[in-house]
């Protein structure tokens, strides 16, 4: 057994160095916007949290988090061709992680002294094949691109990258590097795989399993994605529900309880602003995050009923409301009511400062 062989099974057996994954939530347990509802997009969007399904065209697949999975993981991202189709060149569908510039600083790439990364990840689809998997520079001017042979029973997969010397790696609170599976793009993205290119986005070879063009009900499913440093893949690091849910609060939280969908008429978890002074027809008052966000905010405030744009008063009515200089920690609303003392205002709210 060689010395990183032997490092790996010591740190398997003795479950140390935490914080070793890059990625967040790489066990798909955390879905904010759509809890376990298939959505069917209508163009690129966050699935769950963390995952952004990237795609040219709309309503071909649908998303969904699923209790489908391997032993030792409780969800999978499931994807589903909804409406079969055959991707031009220029066409893009892929699921895809943006890692922060300042989680990956430490990694040196894009200089002499990078150092050689691992991405594992286990995976089933209803349609073996070999399906690209790459790994992009943040602004995608350098790429890794391999072809997965992936088979219809959950399996794990490994991928190590040994070489990016070169290309831009934000090392800020802007896009470090990306993590991305293709579900099918066109040619244009085609590239060598093995070896370390500069087109733009490239996701894929001219071998590559088409996943869009599968018929109608063809799967993809994966889970228990880690991105590390190193030449081999170590056990996946399992963090708690409740600290991999900070981690992607840094980018997009809201006040809903995890299961009700943003926008859901609910009073279950609603802020509240009482009126304890006189009639005043002004009224401020703020929201302070509970993990302070990448970068300014753009917050959304809504009523009860679901309402954007809006507060509910007395639980009676729904009245304008205007979100005032949204931050990093914390955001104002500005509602103009004629309120008494004891009058209250009710509201939810969602933040999002993704990459």
């Amino acid at each position: 057994m060689s010395k990183a062989a032997e490092l790996a099974a010591l740190i398997g057996s003795q479950s140390a160095l935490s914080n070793r994954n890059l990625i967040i939530n790489g066990a798909m347990t955390i879905s904010q916007r759509n809890g376990t509802t298939a959505v069917t997009p209508t163009g690129s969007g966050y699935i769950v949290d963390r995952w952004t399904a990237s795609l040219s065209q709309s309503s071909k697949l649908t998303f969904q988090q699923v209790t489908d999975a391997p032993v030792g993981f409780a969800n999978s991202l499931k994807v589903t061709v909804a409406s079969q189709f055959t991707p031009a060149a220029g066409d893009f569908f892929n699921i895809a992680q943006v890692i922060e510039g300042n989680n990956i600083s430490h990694l040196e790439l894009g200089s002499a002294n990078a150092k050689t990364i691992t991405l594992s990840f286990y995976a089933k689809v209803s349609v073996a094949g070999n399906y690209g998997v790459t790994l992009w520079s943040g602004n995608g001017d350098r790429h890794y691109i391999t072809n997965v042979a992936l088979t219809t029973s959950w399996a794990e997969y490994s991928i190590t990258a040994s070489g990016f010397s070169s290309g831009t790696f934000n090392t800020d609170n802007t896009q470090g590097m990306r993590v991305a599976f293709d579900l099918g793009s066109g040619s244009d993205f085609n590239n060598t795989a093995g070896t370390f290119g500069t087109g733009s986005y490239d996701i894929n070879t001219s071998s590559s399993t088409l996943f869009v063009s599968q018929s109608a009900g063809a799967t993809f499913q994966i889970t228990g994605v880690q991105l590390e440093v190193g030449e081999q893949a170590t056990p996946f690091e399992h963090r708690s529900f409740a600290d991999e849910l900070a981690r992607c609060q840094r980018y997009y939280q809201k006040s809903y309880n995890h299961d009700n969908a943003p926008g859901s008429s609910t009073n279950t978890g609603k802020l509240n602003f009482s009126v304890g002074a006189a009639a005043n027809t002004f009224h401020r008052f703020g929201v302070h995050f509970p993990t302070a966000m990448r970068q300014n905010a753009t917050f959304t405030v809504r009523s009860t009923t679901g309402a954007t744009g809006n507060v509910r008063v007395n639980n009676s009515g729904d009245q304008a409301a205007t979100v005032e200089t949204p931050g990093e920690n914390g955001a104002s609303i500005y509602a103009s009511r004629n309120a008494t003392l004891g009058d209250f205002f009710w509201f939810h709210y969602e933040a999002d400062a993704e990459l």
